[in-house]
């Protein structure tokens, strides 16, 4: 028998919230992620510095043993809702999630196979989780991203002397990596993008807050981390997806809040243009719709948290819903603001780009939905 899931937030959440948001309103207000995105640097990296190593989030699902901060899937799932709120480009949800979890199924698989403790494969998963942890590398899974949880992934080639080749399409913030996971027929390996063999390629993307390039590997040296790659990627894009659903959360929110306030200052006949019927119809469905998608993605981090048997369906579930809302929020969003909303100084249009961009990432809806209908034995219709 399963426990309930605490969808609430503690003190310690709300106040985590609390210090990122102060942070990323100094440091990644709208016309910061505005100019960033027309540059080549997306990525701030005095912010980064700040989130991943001050204030220590890049290991808060690292175990203290391994140089992280020993919290939960919940405290992560705030710090996503923050990002989203603010588009922030960060490299948050592709490293310090993503990439973290599918080094700790590395670890658990090394810890429960290797017969030596300090084999090769436990010290270099250690090393790695340690760097990631303090903020002192950015290590990204080189698979696409739209890679869904349970889904086949592309894999490298690896040669008789040990190197790697193959092409990778898509892979979502590769061109900021040190470090990129690559899985193989035999297994999960480390490559350093600086490595000679090694080319990056950066893509223009629909969302600039979030760069995708290919990543092309031809006799590059690597380094071994586990003996199967299925688990410890599955692992990662599992926990991926369910706190995408946090970001779309907090994309939607800040859609909603927007919306609200400018249609209440905007004036129409003397009028406020949100007190018309209509508009007060639109905004209440999409209050209501953000509030079922903060307890779909409540459910999902709690479930990853706490380890739950139903976490692939809480996961299937949060992005099956999570991913239309967001879409929704800024799509209306940039409706109800009128011709200031469809122009580039407004940050709507940042948030469309991402929520479009997050609903195709880490599975499709479609795919999501399938996953719940696998999960709970309901047949597709015929």
């Amino acid at each position: 028998m399963t426990s309930q899931p605490d969808l609430l937030y503690s003190e310690a959440e709300d106040d985590l919230r609390a210090a990122v948001r102060s942070l990323l309103a100094d440091r990644c207000d709208a016309a910061a992620v505005l100019t960033r995105a027309e540059s080549d640097t997306p990525y701030d990296p005095a912010l980064w510095a700040s989130l991943a190593t001050d204030m220590g989030l890049a290991g808060l699902l690292v175990p203290e043993k391994l140089g992280g901060q020993g919290a939960t899937h919940r405290e992560a799932a705030v710090v996503l809702e923050e990002l989203g709120r603010s588009v922030a480009p960060t490299p948050y949800l592709t490293g310090a999630v993503v990439a973290a979890e599918t080094l700790l199924g590395c670890h658990a698989e090394t810890a429960e196979t290797a017969e030596n403790p300090a084999s090769p494969e436990a010290a270099a998963v250690a090393e790695l989780l340690g760097a990631l942890a303090g903020g002192r590398t950015v290590v990204a899974l080189a698979v696409p991203l739209s890679a869904a949880p349970g889904t086949h992934v592309p894999r490298a080639v690896r040669a008789a002397d040990g190197s790697l080749g193959g092409r990778i399409t898509a892979v979502a913030d590769a061109a900021a990596a040190k470090v990129l996971l690559v899985p193989a027929e035999d297994g999960l390996y480390a490559v350093e993008t600086g490595e000679p063999g090694v080319t990056v390629e950066s893509l223009t993307p629909l969302d600039l807050t979030r760069p995708l390039a290919t990543v092309v590997l031809g006799g590059a040296r690597a380094r071994r981390l586990a003996g199967s790659a299925d688990a410890p990627v599955r692992r990662g894009l599992l926990a991926g997806a369910g706190l995408l659903a946090s970001e779309q959360l907090g994309l939607a929110e800040w859609c909603l809040e927007e919306t609200v306030r400018y249609t209440r200052d905007r004036k129409q006949f003397n009028r406020p243009v949100g007190s018309f019927q209509a508009l007060k119809h639109r905004m209440a469905q999409l209050w209501l719709e953000v509030v079922s998608a903060r307890a779909a993605a409540r459910n999902a981090a709690d479930a990853l948290a706490t380890g739950s048997p139903d976490a692939p369906l809480a996961v299937a579930v949060a992005q099956t819903y999570c991913s239309r809302v967001a879409v929704r929020a800024a799509e209306e969003c940039v409706q109800l603001h009128g011709g200031i909303g469809m122009t580039w100084e407004h940050p709507a249009h940042l948030y469309l780009k991402r929520a479009k961009s997050d609903s195709i990432a880490l599975g499709a809806p479609g795919r999501h939905t399938e996953a719940v209908a696998e999960l709970v034995g309901l047949p597709a219709p015929q």
